[in-house]
């Protein structure tokens, strides 16, 4: 079994908790540095059981310019091979928000984490959770809410963000409604996956644990080139 170094934005969410637990339990990432804008006592104690060394480098700002520093300095302190993965995104409310809102967590925070990746000369491969009808192109206009133009727009932008900034290889992750996420409500949950048979592939619903799983995959074996990953593919990874 290969060892490597992990390093983790977003792990303070629903998708990101399952990460850190896949990657305690794989057991092939010494060690596993999370960028936290506050310390997560569940994760370290759940790493510390498991005899993992999880490292947090907290960003109480959160601001681009921070988070970048934060990222490259994280990574000059660790050995061999490091892997970066992100799953950090606004969670829920979207519709709430102005679309530079979403774009100042969802873009920006992502492309300063890949800038700093790759300034690190460290990093070949990021792991990047998107979503799904992830769009550049789309309409800025409008509810920013999730599966609508503008929010597929800023997701969109945010995989452009981060190949252009980042390694030289990212795997995009393309998830539908993600099952076992704070933002999905319990009935969708209950309902989707009755429904599966008539749901385009690539909508599919899936749980945060196979998202993870997916990710890992990818970063233990880094591929040749970037590439999207939706359902179908998330799946043949966690098999």
């Amino acid at each position: 079994m290969s060892s490597q170094a992990a390093v983790v934005l977003g792990a303070s969410g629903s998708v990101g908790n399952a990460l850190i637990k896949e990657l305690i339990r794989n057991g092939s990432f010494k060690p596993i540095v999370t960028l936290v804008r506050r310390s997560q006592p569940d994760q370290v104690a759940m790493a510390r059981e498991a005899g993992v060394e999880l490292r947090e480098a907290l960003v109480p700002a959160m601001d681009p310019a921070g988070l970048e520093t934060a990222t490259t300095e994280a990574i000059r302190s660790l050995d061999g091979d490091v892997a970066g993965l992100s799953v950090l995104g606004v969670g829920g409310g979207t519709g709430k928000l102005t679309i530079d809102e979403h774009r100042a967590v969802d873009v920006a925070l992502n492309a300063a984490f890949a800038r700093g990746l790759k300034a690190s000369g460290r990093v070949k491969h990021l792991a990047f959770m998107s979503a799904a009808g992830a769009d550049p192109t789309a309409s800025a206009t409008g509810s920013g809410a999730a599966g609508m133009a503008r929010y597929a727009r800023v997701k969109g932008e945010a995989e452009e963000a981060v190949k252009a900034g980042g390694p030289a290889v990212v795997s995009i992750f393309r998830p539908g409604m993600i099952i076992g996420s704070q933002h999905t409500p319990w009935l969708l949950e209950k309902v989707l996956p009755v429904f599966s048979f008539m749901t385009p592939a690539k909508y599919k619903s899936i749980t945060v644990e196979q998202i993870a799983k997916a990710m890992i995959a990818t970063s233990l074996k880094p591929p040749a080139a970037s590439n999207v990953y939706h359902y179908p593919e998330m799946m043949a990874l966690n098999r």
